[in-house]
């Protein structure tokens, strides 16, 4: 019998059945629609309709344990299909379903996970199925995977019940691209519950607990921590669409107000939304005194972000205690490392010139530039974390700047089809012997026990031998230039023209209400973002690119693609409005406004 975190059930398959043997009748998940109406379905109706969908994909597919795309607009449908593949013993491939507006940016990405993982089985809903029919025969060159409509799956079939092991497949859950191409990562059962106990002793989670996310169901953050982990400890989570929360951030606070949700959260990018769109009036509505948790990861914490927020809020009963960094990744499943509830948080003035020429994170002095970096807490149970020179694998001391190493027992089998990249990532070892080791590629610094993450080592950016984090430029460049939009930009490093050093390139979209400005102002702006960069940081830019709205390249979870915006600047595939270029010889300013095709 499964015990109130999952302890004892062997798959999520099992966990359902044994909910819904006890409580048919509890709540499972709510999803509060666009127009904010919701539907809710007990762990009793979620159990019949994934047996349905599990005797139809298992008729449909002879049994095979082949793996299936889940291709669904978040909603009931999305986890009935879910829980259907694991009733079935069929690996499920999270997906996230083209924009019909955007198919030329959305479909590219959906055919390489479905040549990745060479499957022939979608399932869907019936009324997406024709149109998917034809985008899928398009982009596939006439190959036409099985459809299956789960919404018309007979609910009174109920199939056979196969034998999972907990070692066997459950997920290929694929990276959200921000640093390369996505890959499939291998997520058995054992690995989906492990990872799930660990969320729920680092939030706290106890029986009066409510969840509440507006995640994408198809990314780590959003299916293990937003749908899977409350399943595991019993408790009732309310859903939303992603695309309701960037068309209206205040739904999301709604949605905690409304129903009671006592945890929630979401990248930093999220909190800096709602404190935008925010006005005095929005407050009156909400009640957010019983949120006890909120949770910021996925991309880097800000503590400035975290204390705008909880000055707005404030007057709506929001405690600063409830913000909870944390840090993970989904080739660990999701969950690594976290704070302690109701703890707040804690960042640290670091020494800039210290970390970024000699890797070593000390206090700053008065006179000394600082970087404030955010705590994302300790490792959880069974978890071994290590920081290592990332070329010799050499494990460093309390304060060195180096890799993110972790030893877990949620850390993924692997990558799907991809043994090289496999054994690179997943069986690092140290100069003593020890490992095997999964290799994060995120850079961060240990101090007294806590982990600071301070950004990718493929995004790391060398300039005149220092070492340069994007978000941090990115971060100057957002604060002191007021015609950008914030979080739609990139700062990555190109090499010069004899290939012996790499040069700073920005790139930012300019903010649509600004839009229609004179070309004077959009040269204001790059000329802006040159100077902010080159008198707070010290480094001097070889390029600034002003380009339009909603063109710089992000993954389907929010985050910007800086491996992808330096390609297309490579290319000349930027929509650009003004650029900057530093000239050969000092003469003469070289801002030039440009006009896209």
């Amino acid at each position: 019998m499964a015990g109130p975190h999952g302890r004892g059930a062997g798959s999520f398959a099992q966990l359902l059945r044994e909910r819904a043997a006890r409580s048919p009748d509890a709540l499972a998940y709510r999803f509060v629609a666009d127009d904010e109406s919701a539907v809710q379905i007990t762990y009793g109706e979620l159990d019949a309709r994934a047996r349905a969908v599990a005797a139809g994909l298992s008729a449909a597919t002879d049994g095979r344990p082949d793996p299936a795309l889940l291709l669904f607009a978040p909603g009931l449908d999305y986890l009935a299909g879910l829980f259907g593949c694991f009733y079935a013993g069929v690996p499920a491939v999270p997906a996230f379903p083209p924009d019909p507006a955007r198919l030329a940016r959305t479909m590219p990405r959906l055919a390489a996970i479905i040549e990745d993982t060479g499957s022939d089985t979608v399932l869907t809903t019936s009324d997406l199925a024709p149109l998917l029919a034809g985008w899928l025969a398009t982009a596939l060159a006439g190959r036409a995977p099985r459809l299956i409509a789960t919404d018309l799956a007979d609910p009174a079939d109920e199939g056979a019940s196969p034998q999972i092991r907990p070692d066997g497949l459950a997920l290929l859950q694929y990276t959200s691209g921000s640093t390369s191409l996505p890959r499939g990562v291998m997520l058995s059962h054992a690995q989906l519950l492990d990872n799930s106990a660990k969320i729920a002793r680092g939030f706290g989670l106890h029986q009066d607990s409510s969840g509440g996310v507006w995640l994408p169901p198809y990314h780590d953050m959003g299916l293990i921590g937003g749908i899977l982990t409350p399943l595991s400890s019993g408790i009732p989570v309310t859903l939303m669409s992603p695309v309701t929360f960037l068309r209206r951030p205040l739904s999301w606070l709604r949605m905690v107000s409304r129903y009671g949700v006592t945890v929630t959260g979401g990248p930093n990018f999220a909190y800096d939304l709602c404190v935008r769109r925010a006005k005095d009036a929005d407050l009156e509505e909400l009640d957010l005194s019983g949120v006890e948790l909120v949770f910021t990861g996925a991309e880097p914490v800000r503590a400035d972000t975290m204390a705008r927020f909880v000055t707005r809020f404030a007057p709506c009963g929001f405690r600063a205690e409830s913000f909870y960094p944390c840090y993970g990744l989904a080739e660990a499943t999701l969950f690594v490392t976290g704070g302690k509830p109701l703890g707040g948080w804690r960042s640290v003035s670091v020494a800039r010139d210290a970390l970024e020429a000699h890797g070593t994170a000390r206090p700053a002095g008065p006179q000394e530039r600082s970087r404030s970096l955010v705590s994302c807490g300790s490792p959880g149970p069974e978890t071994r974390l290590l920081i290592a020179d990332p070329a010799t694998g050499e494990p460093l001391g309390e304060g060195a700047l180096g890799e993110i190493w972790i030893d877990s027992p949620s850390v993924a089998d692997g990558y799907w089809r991809r043994p090289k990249d496999t054994d690179a990532t997943f069986g690092a070892t140290t100069t003593t012997g020890d490992g095997p080791y999964l290799r994060t590629g995120d850079l961060g610094f240990v101090l007294d026990g806590e982990l600071f993450p301070a950004g990718r080592l493929k995004d790391l950016i060398v300039v005149n031998g220092r070492n340069y984090h994007p978000v941090d430029i990115e971060r100057v460049c957002e604060a002191e230039v007021a015609t950008i939009r914030r979080n739609c930009g990139a700062a990555f490093a190109v090499e010069d023209d004899e290939g012996a050093a790499e040069r700073l390139v920005l790139v930012y979209e300019a903010d649509p209400a600004e839009n229609g400005q004179e070309d004077e102002q959009y040269a204001a702006a790059v000329e802006g973002l040159r100077r902010a960069v080159s008198m707070e940081l010290s480094v001097p830019p070889y390029t600034v690119v002003l380009v339009r709205p909603r063109t710089i390249p992000k993954t389907s979870s929010g985050k910007v693609q800086r491996w992808l915006a330096r390609r297309q600047f490579l290319a000349g595939e930027l929509d650009e409005l003004a650029r900057w270029q530093a000239p050969a010889r000092p003469a003469r300013d070289m801002t030039t406004p440009t006009r896209g095709n």
